[in-house]
């Protein structure tokens, strides 16, 4: 069975709506994890969290949806949250308090299929070093790497300071997943498709941007594929695109196109699998939207 290893932050996401405050589990790379072991794929976690009761909720959250955790995982000093504001058409802005303490020793190396990563844990020092280390180590012996910038300005300072480090991750991955968004604060003076092409330069086999209502595009080795955002009401758009990104992971498996020897088989995706992946994603997408939080859904779900 093919194995995942996701890599990042879980932390508690406080969502206010009017006067109304819930916590809820999340985090972008959890929230991947989270969506590939409910759509029944086999999920190691390397994140950090504290025993506090915030804590417990991510440890538990993990648990019943079946992602295993590295054994230091709950062992840094406070367990790290996000307050979202939502605001009246679901979008959210974000305020952070993070500790990101992981290291490469804690994150044990073996038969991995698959290393995802993104967001604050692909960047945020010190952990962030330890991030591309494991990358690097997993690429090595064989593993498919993929990477979600998930850009967080309010964190990551201005963008030409952590350019560097992102194209480093850009060049180690397989899959890139962007948005829109992503791509205009990295690279503020430069056309999306130039970004794109110089990305797949590096060595991306696939990149897919996420255009928010308006869909979704995909490039390939020989392919452009653009497909249409799936029309469903709204709840909010927190873990939107950890859902696709889940999905589209979970696609690419199925079709044995993640792991070892299959690089030159994700280079030459045909189209029309390409089209059937993306569409999936952005089911998968569509499905939390509709609900309030980072609820991906469950292979059942997808299924009925």
């Amino acid at each position: 069975m093919e194995k995942f290893l996701v890599l990042g932050e879980a932390l508690t996401d406080c969502v206010i709506t009017g006067e109304v405050v819930t916590e809820t589990p999340g985090g972008s790379p959890m929230n991947v994890a989270i969506g590939l072991a409910r759509l029944d794929h086999e999920v190691t976690m390397a994140t950090r969290y504290g025993s506090d009761s915030r804590g417990v909720a991510l440890a538990n959250h993990l648990s019943e949806s079946g992602v295993a955790l590295i054994a230091e995982g709950n062992q840094a000093a406070r367990t790290s949250s996000a307050q979202a504001t939502i605001a009246a058409d679901g979008s959210a802005d974000y305020v952070f308090d993070l500790n990101w303490d992981l290291t490469t020793a804690m994150v044990p190396s073996g038969d991995v299929t698959h290393v995802h990563t993104g967001s604050i844990g692909a960047t945020l020092q010190p952990g962030a070093v330890s991030v591309e280390e494991v990358l690097r180590r997993e690429k090595e012996a064989g593993a498919s790497v993929s990477y979600d910038p998930n850009a967080r300005p309010i964190i990551m300072g201005k963008p030409e300071d952590v350019l560097p480090l992102v194209e480093r991750l850009v060049g180690l991955s397989d899959v890139v997943k962007a948005s829109d968004e992503d791509i205009a604060w990295l690279y503020p003076d430069t056309p999306r498709e130039q970004v794109v092409s110089q990305w797949r330069e590096r060595g991306v086999s696939l990149v897919v941007v996420t255009l928010g209502e308006e869909g979704v595009e995909a490039w390939s080795a020989s392919d452009h594929v653009s497909l249409p955002a799936q029309v469903t009401t709204v709840s909010d758009t927190i873990g939107a695109g950890d859902s696709f990104m889940s999905g589209l992971l979970s696609a690419l498996s199925q079709r044995s196109l993640l792991g070892k020897r299959s690089a030159d088989a994700l280079r030459g995706i045909s189209r029309e699998d390409l089209a059937e992946v993306l569409r999936f994603a952005l089911t998968c997408a569509g499905i939390t939207v509709s609900r309030t939080g980072a609820n991906p859904p469950r292979s059942a779900e997808l299924a009925s």
